[in-house]
């Protein structure tokens, strides 16, 4: 998911330690060690699979889509972002804070869903595109760690939004799949492009 613009969230992240890693966080640069996949591409409408074993492969995995994040600037990417259809997702809500860590989710699947905020929302597989989605105030999402071990991360307020973001994702699911037909229609110039793009 990428940055909001209008306003800057200090969500915290749960103090769930074994589900963060100890990885220092990468300069922003504009690069990462993975292409993020534009609108258009088909691997973003696919159901990422689940997970059976947390390898070395996975871990790697992880740790580059962390990287592939911090370069686009975004507080949360899945999987299929990056061409890989695993159940596998990197947030990092307090991004600036350098005493925060990441969380890194395997096989993630909301248990609890409360409230509504409709709220203004971007992609990074839709670079320039926002809109308001209406999303659950709070989230409750159980997953595996780095470990495979079984927690429970509660979010709210940004981090709730981008839990039900990127776990959409990995169902094949858009950002774009929860606003009205009107809104968009209005922003039609923008997604043939996008595709043109992702075409190229």
């Amino acid at each position: 998911m990428a940055r909001r613009r209008r306003r800057k969230w200090t969500a915290s992240p749960p103090q769930i330690s074994a589900a963060q890693t100890a990885e220092p966080k990468p300069t922003p640069n504009g690069v990462g060690p993975f292409q993020i996949r534009l609108y258009g591409n088909p691997v973003l409408h696919q159901k990422a699979l689940p997970i059976p074993e947390i390898t070395a492969v996975e871990r790697k995995l992880a740790e580059d889509m962390l990287a592939t994040m911090y370069a686009a600037n975004g507080v949360g990417l899945a999987a299929p972002q990056v061409g890989v259809l695993k159940r596998l997702l990197v947030i990092d809500v307090n991004r600036d804070d350098p005493a925060s860590s990441p969380l890194v989710l395997f096989n993630p699947e909301i248990q609890h869903l409360e409230g509504e905020v409709v709220e203004e929302e971007g992609c990074l597989s839709f670079p320039d595109i926002i809109a308001d989605v209406k999303r659950a105030a709070k989230a409750v999402v159980i997953a595996q760690n780095i470990d495979g071990e079984s927690i429970r991360v509660e979010g709210e307020a940004l981090l709730a939004r981008v839990l039900q973001h990127e776990i959409d994702h990995l169902n094949g699911i858009l950002f774009i799949d929860h606003i009205s037909g009107l809104k968009r229609q209005l922003l039609q110039g923008k997604l043939r492009k996008l595709k043109q793009k992702s075409q190229q």
